[in-house]
């Protein structure tokens, strides 16, 4: 397979990235709106349009940078406000609410994994349509990370909110506190190998079987993420 040239990798992941924290976001607030919450919605946050959920750094510039490094975009976008005092049942629906984001990304993944499909089976007929192999492939590892990753329970990570949620009020209120250093937590799980060594098996065994699901070789899911890494 011919190496890729950065603009290539840039349109490959850009869109998939763009879509998966778009739907993740907008899942959030529509959630919530339904759950009694209308902040988002006033907001103008519960919309498909991307613009309206851009984070300077997490969107644009993070992503540039790790592409330019490792040939692999990643970022994030603006969290959608919730006001957990306005939804019908706070300490049940705030789980709900986080929940929405991950269960939007697995389905993006799988809508992904269907685009991958067709462009597999019609790349030997049809002209370009490779490329819609490699757009999905990418939407179905990116959707899949940030879902997985969204599930860990640390704050303020939606695996952390539904964790507080679950807690009892004497075990969930010192946790709550545990917020503002959640970055921190998570950085040093990561550098230490932690966060590697729990979320990449995760992400691998979860990513094969969305190839087997839509019956696209896992293999090829292989091969693709390591041409779309070191193309």
């Amino acid at each position: 397979m011919t190496p890729l040239t950065t603009l290539q990798q840039i349109s490959i992941w850009l869109v998939p990235i763009l879509f998966a924290i778009t739907v993740h976001e907008a899942a959030h607030g529509w959630t919530a709106y339904r759950l009694g919450d209308n902040t988002a919605q006033r907001l103008g946050r519960v919309t498909l349009n991307p613009i309206k959920h851009i984070d300077i750094v997490g969107t644009i510039i993070l992503p540039i940078v790790m592409l330019l490094l490792s040939g692999f975009m990643f970022g994030w976008a603006k969290p959608v406000p919730v006001n957990w005092h306005q939804l019908h049942n706070p300490r049940r629906d705030m789980a709900l609410v986080a929940i929405a984001g991950p269960v939007s990304n697995l389905l993006m993944a799988l809508f992904w994994a269907m685009i991958a499909k067709i462009g597999w089976v019609l790349a030997d007929n049809v002209p370009y349509t490779l490329f819609l192999f490699y757009v999905g492939g990418a939407g179905v590892f990116i959707n899949i990370v940030l879902a997985l990753l969204n599930l860990i329970p640390i704050l303020p990570l939606d695996g952390g909110r539904v964790l507080h949620s679950l807690l009892p009020l004497r075990v969930a209120i010192p946790f709550g506190r545990l917020e503002p250093f959640g970055l921190i937590i998570l950085l040093a799980l990561f550098f230490i190998g932690v966060l590697n060594y729990v979320l990449f098996p995760a992400v691998i065994f979860v990513y094969i079987q969305f190839a087997y699901l839509t019956g696209i070789p896992s293999e090829m899911f292989m091969l693709l993420q390591i041409l779309l890494q070191h193309g």
